[in-house]
């Protein structure tokens, strides 16, 4: 395998400090990047590599695995290892109360959901508490699978009180469009950002590895009243989406 385009930059170049599997992930993903190897191209066996670079197996078998880990190979048992397709990037701005619809389609993404879960239950401790709810009331919850045509996005599990959301399965492509047909679209929102190792349940639903980063968003919705509409808890694939915000200046900060 000598000739494989993965070994075109020549040796590994040891000198660039850390442990010798992360300078061996490091050079595999400059060919990545350098395009030399592209998505879908098979990498050359772990004994080939160790062999070609002067490396350990076990040092190939620890670099592939993080990388498999960070989505950026993937492999197939009994074929191989491959370069894994490159998802394209969202970038969302955090300065705009929009739904997922509402933001996709604004970028001429065609976007769908699949239905994890739609129906009325007794509420948790903390959807009581931030939904404001009473000791008898119910709520609603909606679960989502959000995908780009056959690529999953993010999850999304949204809990609002009953008097808003009376009937989960009327709702649409839309949460929004749907309160705001019915007087419940939220006006601002509060946003917690903060960025997870994905479970295996929800990387499978994602179609990433176990373990793989992610970004776990929770926004708490409110009406002009002040009265909460939605708690919703979001997972977004880490590879797939950039949260961008615009800062000014404050007051205190001008001369």
């Amino acid at each position: 395998m000598a000739d494989h385009v993965l070994f075109a930059s020549g040796a590994l170049q040891t000198g660039r400090g850390g442990p010798l599997y992360l300078q061996l992930k490091r050079f595999i993903e400059d060919a990545i990047h350098s395009d030399r190897v592209s998505p879908g191209d098979a990498l050359p066996s772990e004994r080939d590599i160790a062999a070609r670079l002067d490396v350990s197996r076990v040092t190939v078998r620890k670099a592939v695995q993080q990388l498999v880990l960070e989505g950026v190979l993937v492999q197939r048992h009994g074929s191989g290892t491959y370069v894994a397709p490159q998802p394209h990037r969202v970038e969302q701005s955090l300065s705009q109360l929009t739904s997922f619809t509402e933001d996709m389609a604004r970028r001429g993404m065609a976007v769908r959901s699949s239905w994890l879960d739609r129906g009325i239950y007794s509420p948790s401790p903390e959807e009581t508490v931030v939904l404001g709810l009473s000791a008898t009331e119910k709520v609603a919850r909606i679960a989502r699978l959000r995908l780009s045509g056959d690529m999953p996005l993010a999850i999304e599990r949204a809990s609002l009180s009953v008097q808003l959301l009376p009937d989960p399965e009327s709702i649409g492509t839309s949460l929004y469009e749907h309160l705001d047909k019915h007087g419940g679209r939220p006006v601002r929102a509060i946003q917690r950002i903060r960025a997870v190792s994905l479970g295996d349940a929800d990387a499978r639903l994602l179609e990433v590895a176990p373990g793989a980063a992610s970004l776990h968003i929770e926004r708490t919705s409110y009406l002009a009243s002040g009265r909460v509409v939605e708690f919703t808890r979001s997972i977004y694939r880490g590879d797939t989406y950039d949260f961008v915000a615009e800062l000014r200046l404050g007051e205190s900060g001008r001369r």
